[in-house]
């Protein structure tokens, strides 16, 4: 490691002096995309709650601009302006878009929140980024939305409006959004090196970080997996892994909308439905967890259309290599595993000319502008083949946690320790290998053990816990909770499900076994050996 700090404004330098950094801000790009083709359509929306006479929205770039200046003029009137945190808790709409891109527009900082977030996690998220204003649904997938942000309201001083998708009155998005004719045109001056983008991502010690990024960073990431996709204007992309991720909202709508493209939203996933839209819109490529594409595979199996799609980006956890040789047979698709984290972004990638051969052992190679590392736990690098702490650095990084700036984040050189163990090949390309990090991956997305840990151990019947993942085919892991329990006490599912919702907690992170022991296992210093639950967590996947 480095033995002085690291220094931001030479590492920016060297971004610009290398070209990865080119200071373009991803409002000025996509209005450049709606000069260019003004006609195209740049957003296209299906709701799952509208399968009757209008299921779809349509924006072609010139609307877009529209609403995205109009949306800027409305909140710059609601007292938003450069700084100030936008928080947008929607599914795959359109208003997330327009409304993203309309704070972006002013120079405010996007907040991007997933669907499933409840009280739980949205009052210590909004509280702590000190968010101005909230934008949800009225309802979605049979939850209260509203009555939930109304709530949340009362409790956080500094969040002075919310905003409905689909609510009535004073607070409805449409009407303060698009209500007036004022407008906001792009700024020359508006800066890309500045905080754009604020996301949380799964603490693994408790409280989520705040993970920020610039236009810079964000640019560099849509540059590096369009160079290695072979991405253009014509391509069609769809968005189905959601725009509260970086993985919906960089690698795909960002994606898409700064090349000139047109992008599809589905907002609830489902997987016959999902290539019916594909077919019907000439997807092409597609960025999302192994998940979705085993249920790609299975609709396609079971009769679905087989989608014209090009190229498809897998991320979020290694994908078992029966689901590259299925996509490869089914789908005539040969699949470019990535690994990336919020921090990071899109890091490492497989190009689709050797996806076949690679996408099945190894996590990719590093994008252009990033560069990978492995190394000893005395920091020395390892040779090929051999497991160690996998580091990163690039253009891609982020600019360090959210009021956080105690945590260590790069060292002298620029270098990221991910949490992640894993090996280099003979050619550079990396496969992750286990974590030095307590955390679950289910279905693509982080679970916060620690924080899922902590809400059971309020629990008047539970002594002690551990959470581990458990394998699953699909969802790559699922929860497995171990708890010992007070003298005379009784603890099953049910009675965590019924925990769980009390404290409000989303539901993806409720694990979905339970197993009450005698003790936890333990080191001689009191930790909790972790490995040895995971081996039994395995065997009960295995029965």
């Amino acid at each position: 490691m480095g033995t002085t700090a690291f220094d931001p404004a030479a590492h920016a330098a060297r971004m610009r002096a290398e070209g990865w950094w080119n200071d373009r801000t991803t409002d000025a790009l996509i209005a450049e995309a709606a000069q260019r083709w003004p006609q195209r359509d740049a957003v296209v929306a299906y709701r799952a709650d509208r399968p009757g006479a209008d299921p779809v929205k349509r924006l072609s770039f010139g609307e877009l601009e529209g609403l995205v200046g109009r949306g800027a003029a409305a909140l710059r009137g609601l007292g938003v302006g450069a700084g100030d945190v936008v928080s947008v808790q929607l599914p795959n709409w359109w208003e997330f878009v327009v409304v993203a891109l309309a704070a972006r527009r002013l120079g405010a900082i996007v907040n991007p929140l997933m669907p499933i977030f409840r009280e739980h996690e949205l009052s210590y998220m909004l509280a702590f980024c000190e968010a101005k204003v909230l934008v949800v649904p009225q309802q979605f997938r049979g939850f209260d939305h509203e009555q939930m942000a109304t709530a949340l309201q009362a409790r956080c001083p500094t969040l002075q409006h919310v905003l409905v998708v689909g609510g009535s009155g004073d607070n409805e998005f449409e009407r303060v959004l698009f209500g007036g004719s004022a407008s906001v045109a792009p700024s020359p001056a508006q800066r890309a090196d500045t905080l754009g983008v604020l996301m949380f991502t799964s603490g693994t010690t408790g409280e989520p970080k705040g993970v920020m990024h610039s236009d810079n960073t964000l640019v560099a990431c849509v540059r590096g997996l369009a160079g290695r996709f072979g991405l253009t204007d014509t391509d069609v992309l769809l968005a189905c892994s959601p725009l509260g991720h970086m993985t919906g909202y960089t690698a795909v709508m960002l994606q898409g909308l700064c090349l000139g493209c047109t992008v599809v939203l589905q907002d609830v996933w489902e997987g016959a439905r999902g290539v019916a839209i594909m077919s019907a819109e000439g997807v092409t490529h597609t960025a999302t967890a192994t998940p979705f594409l085993v249920d790609i595979c299975e609709a396609v199996a079971a009769g679905g259309p087989k989608p014209a799609l090009r190229t498809f980006l897998c991320g979020g956890a290694p994908i078992p290599p029966v689901v590259v040789q299925r996509a490869s047979k089914e789908l005539g698709l040969d699949v470019s595993s990535l690994w990336g984290m919020t921090e990071s972004l899109g890091s490492t990638l497989t190009e689709p000319a050797r996806a076949h051969e690679k996408s099945s052992s190894t996590d990719g190679r590093p994008l252009d502008g990033t560069q990978v590392k492995v190394v000893g736990f005395d920091g020395k690098p390892l040779p090929t083949g051999e497991t160690g702490r996998l580091m990163v650095r690039g253009a891609q990084m982020f600019m360090g946690y959210f009021k956080k700036p105690e945590i260590p984040t790069f060292d002298a050189d620029g270098w990221f320790d991910t949490g992640d163990l894993a090996y280099l090949d003979a050619e550079g390309y990396i496969r992750i290998n286990g974590r030095t990090k307590d955390v679950l991956i289910r279905g693509g997305e982080n679970v916060p053990v620690a924080e899922i840990e902590n809400v059971l151990l309020k629990h008047p019947a539970i002594s002690g816990t551990a959470v581990v993942g458990m394998p699953d085919a699909r969802l790559g892991e699922r929860g497995c909770a171990f708890v010992t329990l007070r003298p005379g006490q009784a603890f099953d599912l049910a009675a965590l499900q019924d925990w769980m919702a009390e404290c409000k907690v989303a539901k993806q992170y409720w694990p979905e076994r339970v197993e009450v022991v005698g003790e936890l296992p333990r080191t001689p210093s009191g930790k909790i050996q972790k490995f040895v639950l995971r081996e039994k967590a395995k065997a009960f996947a295995q029965a």
